[in-house]
């Protein structure tokens, strides 16, 4: 990463952690405002983690030196994809989860979420590792190396609720390639919470509202598991 993290904590001493990746071009400030947005005091203390993509040059934008999480060549995402640079950032991410797990916050306690090519990596991330996290959110996003998910997924997130949100107007991921993801998620037995609203590659108020249900939900049900043991 070419920063380190931006973190956030709602009070002190956090019990469960939110891990939010930002959008080609972007950096971990741009969804500093839509956390605060959210009310998880329902919860307890959250740590919120924003992580900094690394500069890249980005051919689809001529080479151009961005933050990105992995390079993008053609308009059509799934035609040809940077594997190795998903791969690159998932280890990258993965780091970060187990940062988190080494401070105390059981992967039961840890959403992995991301707008943009940030959802392409929650979902990458989350559906792969070897621990069960409260939750999956991808916003505006889609599958990555969608072909690998089934051999390398992990069967401790097989049944880890994803939630799932995108613009009908979106000129940036259509709404069908992200109709696509979540029908091939579904199609492997996920439990996908669906989203659509009136807007184009952004978030909504109505949408930070469903996320904010969400993530009271899976981390208050793993929260209230944890407490009876």
């Amino acid at each position: 990463m070419s920063r380190p993290p931006i973190e956030i904590e709602t009070a002190p001493n956090p019990i469960a952690t939110v891990i939010v990746m930002h959008g080609l071009g972007a950096d971990g400030n741009d969804f500093v405002p839509i956390a605060n947005e959210l009310d998880l005091s329902a919860v307890g203390p959250v740590r919120f983690v924003f992580p900094n993509a690394p500069v890249m040059p980005v051919t689809i934008n001529g080479g151009y030196q961005m933050p990105a999480w992995y390079d993008i060549a053609l308009p059509d995402l799934a035609a040809q994809e940077d594997e190795a640079g998903l791969r690159r950032s998932q280890a990258t991410i993965e780091a970060i989860i187990s940062n988190e797990k080494a401070r105390g916050i059981a992967a039961s306690r840890i959403v992995v979420a991301g707008f943009s090519q940030g959802c392409a990596m929650a979902l990458m991330t989350g559906l792969r590792h070897i621990e069960r996290l409260a939750g999956i959110v991808g916003l505006s996003g889609y599958l990555p190396i969608a072909a690998t998910t089934a051999a390398e997924r992990h069967a401790a997130n097989h049944e880890t609720p994803v939630f799932l949100a995108h613009g009908r107007q979106d000129p940036v991921v259509p709404l069908a390639a992200a109709m696509r993801s979540r029908d091939a998620l579904a199609a492997l037995g996920h439990a996908v919470e669906w989203h659509e609203y009136t807007m184009a590659h952004s978030v909504c108020m109505e949408e930070i509202a469903d996320l904010n249900s969400f993530l009271l939900r899976v981390l208050g049900r793993n929260l209230s598991k944890e407490a009876t043991k």
